[in-house]
């Protein structure tokens, strides 16, 4: 018999839902979650190796793919079968991938694969607004060692009254396209465009999405209580720091460096006066 899965549910300021669910599928993954919010439905899986690394820096994969089958299509057409990701695809995983890399130890080079999957595809619904949290949720129910949660949202204006995760027709109307990724204390990530915006604006816009986002976070964090998983990450093999080294890189090039910062100069006149001070 086959445990009954978990979930937790988020209720949006507009009385819409998302509902995050373990234990049903992809259970050999070492943390896997459904995301659904209306009749939209995305997989995300996490694995990560246990073996010793070599490497000098962590082998991050994230992977989102939207699949024809998410919408009831095949490919037509000479080619039958899937083919590379889309441009918006490849920005949906870079938008991802700039919020989790930063909250993994610096020292953890064990390769690392984050694969979110559209399962059913909502027309009313923009399935990338959610991949964030996906992601987060899936990494937060695994031992693998992660900073988090995080999540991601989108966020609009429409009429003057701001709304997350909007639907392709009411981002038509919206004067703000913004992605904005964070954890329950900082923002990370902002991204998007506006309509002639004041900074002041901006500003508000960013502190709605971080409200939405806490509250996408806390569910997380009652979702991992819920299943039970341990505090206690998985033990890895790190690497041996040379502070000595750091200390003089530091000591001869901090100063420098910020000095010319401070300057404000052009970029040509930035590197002729590194060129200089390398010759000094």
């Amino acid at each position: 018999m086959n445990p009954k899965p978990l979930s937790k549910t988020i209720v949006l300021n507009d009385g819409r839902e998302i509902i995050i669910e373990t234990g049903k599928l992809a259970k050999q993954a070492h943390g896997s979650v459904v995301i659904k919010m209306g009749n939209c439905m995305l997989l995300s899986t996490v694995v990560s190796n246990y073996g010793e690394s070599t490497l000098d820096f962590l082998p991050l994969t994230v992977d989102y793919r939207e699949k024809f089958a998410s919408a009831g299509r095949f490919p037509g057409g000479f080619f039958k079968r899937e083919a590379r990701p889309s441009n918006e695809e490849i920005l949906t995983m870079r938008i991802v991938d700039r919020v989790l890399r930063p909250l993994f130890p610096k020292d953890y080079y064990n390769e690392t694969q984050v694969m979110i999957q559209l399962m059913s595809h909502d027309e009313n619904v923009m399935p990338d607004a959610l991949v964030g949290l996906a992601a987060s949720a899936a990494l937060s129910l695994s031992d693998i060692p992660f900073d988090g949660p995080i999540s991601e949202v989108r966020v609009a204006r429409i009429d003057g009254n701001f709304l997350v995760n909007p639907s392709k027709g009411q981002l038509e109307e919206s004067d703000i396209d913004m992605m904005v990724g964070a954890s329950e204390d900082s923002v990370v990530m902002v991204e998007g465009e506006f309509n002639e915006i004041s900074e002041e604006e901006m500003t508000e816009a960013i502190r709605y999405a971080h409200e939405e986002i806490k509250a996408q976070i806390k569910a997380q964090k009652e979702l991992v209580k819920l299943v039970g998983v341990s505090s206690e990450k998985r033990e890895y093999d790190s690497t041996d720091e040379d502070t000595e080294l750091e200390n003089q890189i530091i000591e001869k090039t901090y100063q420098k460096c910020y000095d010319i910062a401070k300057k404000g100069l052009s970029k040509t006149k930035e590197v002729n006066f590194f060129q200089m001070l390398n010759k000094n």
